[in-house]
């Protein structure tokens, strides 16, 4: 594996020599690396790009990892990844996608991912995007994530863009029956003309069925964010959705709720909170010896810990 790679795979899955569990590694639109388990199977489709993942009803705590990197210049990806979830089944799935550019033309990743849970059935799903290269080439991420919850299943979900992507559409979408919860946590930092969208929609159709969502961001320089969310109780159920940003310099943040109750015990609220790094904080940090640069990231960080 050169060098480059390794880097990649070490910023979106944090793997570093050999894999735990069951893994496919795509680079450059193609499938290079594989492996499956006992309770784990993936099947490269036949009708379009992209796998098929099936883990067995009542596996336990496993692991699957499907990180994408691209090192070739004016490539664009677009796969499509379904996860059937069996029965009772309990798993960690550790996506990404990884960009170096080191050109003129843009590189871009389109990853749709489809999640199916049966009953009972657990998952924990993290995706990070990460861009890099000294080209002027952009670096452009438009994952999709959809998720279907069945009696009593529930996913969680950690997405974050940790650095140099330059437009990302990030749209996740969930449909929810009986007794169901879908958690999903966001994290996101932009700079310079970088641009980042991210659009949530969730139907809480079963009774019993919640779901809460919770976006951080900094936006800096001239880049730009828009938050939007649609939650829609058709039940009664739960839904929370919580989006706090820190702006500076001369950047822009867009925040748009919408919650529909179509139940009378429907239960849904929004939060958003956009502002800058309040004076007080940065004055209680500077007394401890830090200067203003050094205090407004150390706010920084724990904001997007």
């Amino acid at each position: 594996m050169e060098k480059v790679d390794a880097n990649l795979l070490k910023e979106i899955s944090d793997i570093e020599g050999n894999i735990e569990g069951a893994y496919n590694i795509r680079k450059n639109g193609k499938g290079v690396e594989r492996k499956v388990t006992e309770n784990v199977n993936i099947v490269t489709k036949t009708d379009k790009q992209g796998i098929d993942v099936y883990v067995k009803e009542n596996t336990k705590f496993e692991f699957v990892h499907i990180p994408v990197i691209i090192t070739e210049s004016g490539l664009t990806d677009v796969v499509y990844n379904d996860f059937y979830i069996g029965k009772n089944a309990n798993v960690i799935i550790i996506a990404g996608c990884g960009i170096h550019n080191d050109h003129h033309a843009d590189s871009r990743h389109d990853g749709i991912h489809r999640f199916f849970l049966e009953e009972g059935a657990k998952v924990k799903y993290i995706e990070k995007h990460y861009g890099e290269g000294k080209g002027d080439g952009k670096k452009i991420l438009n994952p999709v994530t959809e998720v279907y919850l069945k009696n009593g299943s529930n996913l969680e979900m950690e997405s974050v863009q940790i650095k140099g992507v330059d437009s990302t559409i990030r749209t996740t979408k969930g449909i929810l029956e009986d007794n169901t919860n879908l958690l999903i946590s966001e994290k996101i930092m932009t700079h310079g003309t970088q641009y980042a969208k991210t659009m949530f929609e969730v139907e809480l159709n079963g009774e019993n069925s919640s779901t809460k969502v919770t976006s951080r961001s900094v936006a800096t320089e001239n880049s730009t964010q828009q938050f939007e969310s649609k939650v829609t109780g058709n039940s009664k159920c739960f839904g929370h959705v919580e989006c706090d940003a820190i702006i500076k310099d001369d950047a822009k943040v867009i925040a748009i709720p919408s919650i529909i109750a179509n139940n009378l015990e429907a239960n849904l609220v929004h939060e958003a909170t956009i502002g800058k790094i309040a004076g007080e904080q940065l004055m209680k940090l500077m007394t401890l010896g830090l200067d203003e640069k050094q205090a407004e990231q150390e706010i920084i960080n724990g904001f997007l810990k």
